[in-house]
């Protein structure tokens, strides 16, 4: 697998924009998360790569202010417990949920329209003329409503919405789960774009690794609701990769 990774001395934030420190969740008895501890970068792609039931979507629901937990979670130096999902989400840390969330009965377009809708007309305008030329599928079907689309459409959508919410941190949960490959290679060349003239910070929650690596500056194991390996994404095969590859 090819890797791009950029040290993490080349990111000019001394203090990483989002630390998540000694992080533990409980469901009832069951303990989803152990003391995991993660940070990431202003413009920074990391992987947070595990099984199906490692603990990705609670971690990511935990940093969006879904799940009581113990710990510290601190962004731009401030804390956010207590935080509301809503305040978290508009002050742009914005997930993007492996179930999607589409208004299914609404158009492409109205879908985005409410990604956008804190912009004015004219930033709206700009930011949609800019989304679509980085998923032009989705202004072929503007019109369309979201339930006719594919399933790997609908997964641009729902990245499509994201973004419209112009966010500094994207948080994308399992976004290939199920896609076929030829959409696979248009969300590449998607995040790859995204990577490559945005500052977007993104947290990429992945099993397929094959996908995950070429865009990720370094990449987390999460096994077991723990964090077992942390490194540059051309160690992994070698050191982590026996599950997975």
């Amino acid at each position: 697998i090819e890797t791009h990774a950029r040290p993490e001395t080349s990111f000019k934030d001394k203090v990483p924009l989002l630390q998540v420190e000694n992080v533990s969740v409980h469901y009832g008895k069951a303990q989803a998360l152990e003391n995991v501890s993660i940070h990431i970068h202003e413009g920074e792609f990391v992987s947070i790569v595990g099984l199906n039931g490692a603990g990705k979507t609670t971690l990511f629901n935990t940093i969006s202010g879904f799940l009581p937990y113990t710990g510290e979670i601190v962004r731009g130096g401030e804390k956010l417990r207590g935080t509301s999902p809503a305040k978290i989400a508009r002050s742009g840390l914005v997930q993007c949920p492996e179930s999607r969330e589409l208004f299914g009965e609404m158009s492409v377009r109205e879908n985005l329209d409410l990604g956008g809708q804190h912009l004015d007309d004219d930033a709206r305008a700009k930011q949609l003329a800019w989304l679509f030329e980085l998923f032009p599928i989705l202004r072929e079907r503007q019109g369309q409503m979201a339930q006719t689309l594919s399933g790997g459409e609908q997964q641009m959508l729902a990245i499509g919405r994201a973004l419209m919410m112009q966010p500094q941190i994207l948080i994308l949960d399992e976004p290939t789960l199920g896609l076929a490959p030829v959409i696979l290679e248009l969300l590449s060349k998607a995040l790859t774009r995204l990577r490559q003239t945005t500052s977007i910070t993104v947290l990429l929650g992945e099993q397929n690794v094959t996908f995950a690596l070429p865009h990720a500056d370094r990449v987390y194991v999460l096994e077991h609701a723990r964090i077992v390996w942390e490194g540059d994404p051309g160690r992994f095969a070698a050191e982590a990769g026996a599950d997975f590859l």
